[in-house]
């Protein structure tokens, strides 16, 4: 258990980077009504300690509903979660849908969950929203969730696609929010160790050995041990897109790209792809947050 001090720091830098996802990809307005998905794992009980804070302290109004998705898979502790958000005086919904059945039966055995299982719960999710008439959808995806998402796509998709921190549903009925998006996995399990959670693990998809996402994971972690920072780095990457240095045709157009006729030092020009890297000191807006200097 960590010491209170320690987790007061620890949590008021989590709340600074949550302010700083918040105001820096317009998250959150007055008037909203949030649906924040708790599975139970130490993202979205992080999540929703860390809205309820801010619901607090912010000059912002906005309404919080906190749902979970009773899948009923074997062994779920179903009175985990009702218990807790009835004992910190949240209101919320918990909705009951047998989609561990329909997962155990249309998926072969070897093969993984969860591609079916992310459309069924999404499914769910949006409709649920709609009828408790919340306009977005608070998930509890972090730093390295979006990290990780790139590098699936990239090595397993062929796509240059990650997970954005905010995003439209295809209907243009809601907007999902990653609040999480700056924080780091590791500040988050801290934090979730510090403050006791109810944690509910999950026997489905975390028990899949042969999930990408997790070869993934143990890629990342070698990467970060070898070289320090790196998934960092990846992050503040996907906040500094060039367009014009991929191949995409459809994002940049390469077709009607011509010389300006303006002559000059070859060593001057824009092409700097041998160059060493300089990583951009970009300010966001700042959420009106308490403020942590340094990283506990």
């Amino acid at each position: 258990m960590q010491s209170s001090q320690t987790l007061q720091r620890l949590e008021k830098w989590l709340l600074r980077k949550v302010g700083k996802a918040i105001a820096g990809y317009h998250m959150i307005e007055a008037g909203d009504t949030l649906l924040v998905c708790v599975s139970g794992g130490k993202d979205s009980h992080t999540l929703l300690h860390l809205l309820r804070l801010l619901q607090h302290k912010s000059p912002v109004s906005f309404n919080l509903i906190a749902m979970n998705l009773d899948q009923k898979q074997p062994g779920f502790p179903a009175e985990v979660l009702p218990d807790y958000f009835q004992k910190i005086g949240v209101d919320y919904r918990i909705v009951e849908a047998d989609t561990y059945s329909i997962v155990q039966e249309k998926i072969l055995p070897g093969k993984t969950a969860c591609s079916l299982c992310s459309r069924l719960r999404r499914g769910i999710i949006y409709r649920t929203a709609k009828e408790v008439g919340a306009n977005k959808i608070a998930l509890g995806h972090h730093r390295d969730d979006l990290v990780h998402t790139l590098f699936l796509n990239l090595l397993f998709g062929g796509r240059l696609k990650a997970m954005p921190p905010k995003l439209r549903t295809d209907d243009g009925a809601h907007i999902v929010i990653r609040p999480l998006a700056c924080c780091a996995e590791e500040d988050i399990a801290r934090y979730a160790r510090g403050m006791n959670f109810p944690i509910v693990p999950c026997g489905l998809c975390g028990s899949q050995d042969n999930l990408q996402r997790q070869k993934i994971r143990v890629m990342m972690q070698e990467w970060d041990r070898r070289f320090p920072g790196r998934t960092e780095s990846v992050f503040t990457a996907l906040q500094n897109v060039v367009p014009s240095h991929l191949a995409d045709n459809a994002l940049f157009d390469f077709q009607r790209l011509r010389q300006t006729g303006a002559g000059g030092d070859e060593t001057t020009d824009d092409d700097t792809l041998c160059d060493a890297p300089e990583l951009p000191q970009t300010s966001v807006p700042a959420f009106p947050l308490p403020v942590c200097v340094e990283k506990p």
